[in-house]
């Protein structure tokens, strides 16, 4: 009969037949042969003590330590005197890899790796997390630990209602707000949402967050349309032509060309929403970091009952956490609280207690300000180092624009052959186009050392100095 045994890591699930003309210890051997080859028992996986398994399989001692004996003389394997018995390393997973699910991931580069959006890692703020997960369990009443409302906790929601006023200068109220795993599932969400209502297409900026809004786009069944992006923010005439009724837009730092909306730009986005009946869904995904320049205000302040308005603290505390926000207008609250509610029933209630004590508490704040000096400092040596580069006044990312006749994609070889990880605007372009040849820098997680580095490495292939 099947056996099932806990309380060492993963279970295990064990076919055992006590009917069966097949001896249990030779059943007891097939079975953890199986589970190794398959990849259910990993490489270095801890079995249980050979006293714990015979109790929970009913077996007696000698009989699973005869059983891990002929293992162990097989490789499939391991112990030590005084250690628990494990898995062999070559043994396990054999099936699994064969499938691909264990392949390695590429190495990362030697000197430097300027990928973009991930914020620094180093200084993700552990201590302060710490602290408010502790303040929260020490505090928190009993009710906290149960399952909380799907749009989010009410404490929280109102505390970023009161932050996004102030900070964003959002029309953001408690009974506005939905909490969530960040931008990508709050796009997922309402955008599920309006295909229900017929919506059959959704445009995006291009270049821009292609990859994020055609998945999301495809999982809800809607088209994605891309939409050309020029130096005023998206092109809304040509918006008009694409005939969708929704649009994904990044109007306070575009990603990731940088560009900031123009106010002429914002005013015909938000007269096409009212004129076609239309949804705004703005990621604000970096409105924290802003450096030579004035803060840019939410477009979803000037249109509350026209534009989502996303954010999350991805990128000012650490992706890890994955919490988010969604701004909703009223008639779209009800239905995306209840997509929340089918999705998941709601996003973890302790960190969201405690990301509001963080922004209660002012750490929050604290944190930003350390970050913005770090990231500014960056930015320095990104622009004493390449000299056409755009897209630095906000963010931890910039575009670097190549000499004329460059290959981008040649570039970003010859750039990882010297161990820096470097990658081209085409991954961000609808048709992958490397036309004008430019390069998205990020700058966010390479510390000051590893760019000087890095920029002095590849200096001649983007016409540094």
């Amino acid at each position: 009969m099947p056996v099932e045994w806990a309380g060492w890591g993963p279970q295990l699930l064990l076919e055992l037949d006590r009917t069966s003309a097949t001896p249990l210890r030779s059943q007891v051997e097939h079975q953890l042969r199986v589970a190794i080859r398959a990849g259910r028992l990993a490489a270095g996986e801890r079995l249980p003590s050979s006293r714990v398994l015979a109790a929970h399989l009913g077996l007696s001692r000698g009989l699973i330590q005869d059983c891990y004996a002929q293992l162990q003389a097989e490789g499939y394997l391991t112990a030590h005197t005084g250690s628990a018995t494990r898995v062999a390393p070559m043994a396990a997973g054999k099936a699994a890899r064969a499938s691909g699910r264990h392949r390695p991931p590429a190495p990362k580069p030697l000197i430097a790796d300027f990928s973009s959006g991930v914020p620094d890692l180093r200084l993700a703020p552990r201590q302060d997390w710490a602290w408010a997960i502790g303040q929260v369990c020490r505090t928190a009443p009993n009710v906290a630990f149960d399952y909380g409302p799907p749009n989010g906790d009410p404490r929280l929601r109102e505390v970023l209602a009161a932050y996004l006023r102030r900070v964003r200068a959002a029309d953001a109220y408690p009974n506005q707000v939905l909490i969530c795993t960040g931008v990508a599932q709050g796009l997922g969400l309402v955008l599920r949402v309006l295909a229900d209502r017929g919506h059959t297409r959704v445009a995006f900026e291009d270049p821009g967050a292609v990859r994020t809004v055609r998945d999301a786009a495809r999982s809800a069944r809607i088209d994605p349309v891309p939409v050309p992006v020029d130096e005023h923010g998206i092109d809304v005439a040509a918006l008009a032509r694409s005939r969708s009724r929704v649009a994904v837009v990044t109007p306070a730092h575009q990603w990731p060309t940088g560009v900031v909306m123009a106010p002429e730009r914002r005013h015909e986005l938000l007269a096409w929403a009212r004129e076609h009946d239309g949804i705004v869904l703005e990621d604000d995904y970096d409105a924290e970091f802003r450096y030579d320049r004035d803060p840019v205000g939410a477009l979803q302040g000037l249109a509350p009952d026209r534009v989502v308005s996303l954010g999350t603290v991805s990128k000012s505390l650490a992706p890890a956490l994955r919490l988010g926000w969604a701004v909703l207008p009223p008639a779209l609250f009800d239905d995306v609280t209840a997509a929340k509610s089918v999705a998941d029933r709601g996003t973890s209630g302790i960190d969201q207690l405690a990301l509001a004590t963080l922004i209660e508490s002012g750490r929050y704040d604290r944190h930003l300000r350390r970050m913005r000096a770090v990231y500014a400092r960056r930015r320095a040596i990104l622009s004493a180092h390449v000299p056409h580069v755009t897209g630095l006044a906000a963010g931890f990312h910039a575009i670097a624009h190549l000499p004329a006749g460059a290959s981008e994609r040649e570039v970003v070889a010859a750039a990882r052959a010297r161990g820096v990880g470097i990658y081209g605007m085409s991954d961000y372009r609808a048709d992958g186009s490397c036309d004008p040849p430019q390069l998205v820098l990020g700058f966010g997680n390479t510390p000051d050392a590893a760019m000087e580095a890095g920029l002095r490495a590849i200096a001649d292939l983007i016409g540094g100095r």
